[in-house]
């Protein structure tokens, strides 16, 4: 009888097999929504107008100890050529959507069917939570992820916070991160005092920063930032939610 208790001891002591699984799957599901929603937790911190966001680039400048140059600057203190001028070369409908340009996204899906080469149809506000969450390289899954964080991201932000973000994140250059960096490495100059032809240089660099350098722009970029520069002078219209 002693022997057949212990025995029933033992037993009871160690999860069957099954539960185990199931308790594994549970924990790895708890990891994988917390990582989820962390994100949208980020969005609502950065809503805090003196907290400066770092990017996942940055982040891995840092990992990977190559380090960085970023200086924030608030809106206020930022030219608003270069604003005007990111914004007519990046997003137009920047002040109409809310998030996400749908009309763009149904051409690029419209595109995508027909087999035709896709455009880009990223918006300001989906750039931003891309370079501040996720990663860079197309891919379903991450376009999954940016569209509901770029609208709960728009709801979230003021239009200028989101522009103000923005600008401070993104990369001009190899560990040049921020319009202030930028200005200073380009141009020698700050992000306040930057002309109409220097934001339009920084403007259509912006896709392609590593290859198109703004302080030593080719006849093509030249050709390019006129016309950004064109559109930035009428684009009074457009820029109502950042400056009356």
């Amino acid at each position: 009888m002693a022997e057949n208790s212990d025995i029933g001891d033992e037993d009871e002591g160690e999860a069957p097999a099954p539960r185990r699984s199931i308790d594994l799957v549970r924990r790895i599901l708890r990891i994988v929504i917390a990582l989820l929603l962390l994100p949208y937790a980020l969005v609502l911190l950065y809503r805090v107008d003196f907290i400066h966001p770092v990017s996942t680039l940055m982040l891995a400048d840092l990992v990977t100890f190559q380090g960085y140059d970023r200086r924030w600057v608030d809106f206020e203190t930022i030219s608003p050529h270069l604003v005007r001028a990111v914004m007519m070369s990046e997003d137009g409908q920047f002040c109409a959507h809310r998030g996400v340009d749908w009309e763009q996204m149904k051409g690029v899906v419209d595109d995508a069917l027909s087999g035709e080469a896709t455009r880009g149809a990223s918006t300001i506000p989906m750039q931003t939570v891309k370079n501040l969450y996720l990663w860079n390289g197309r891919s379903m899954l991450r376009k999954g992820l940016e569209l509901p964080l770029a609208i709960f991201a728009d709801f979230i932000w003021p239009k200028t916070r989101t522009m103000e973000i923005y600008l401070n994140i993104a990369e001009w250059g190899p560990g040049i991160y921020g319009i202030e960096a930028a200005a200073r490495h380009h141009f020698k100059t700050s992000a306040s005092k930057l002309t109409p032809s220097q934001a339009a240089l920084l403007a259509v660099s912006l896709p392609n920063p590593i290859e198109r350098v703004a302080g030593k722009p080719g006849k093509g970029m030249k050709r390019l930032a006129a016309v950004v520069d064109r559109r930035a002078k009428r684009s009074g219209a457009y820029i109502t939610c950042l400056y009356d």
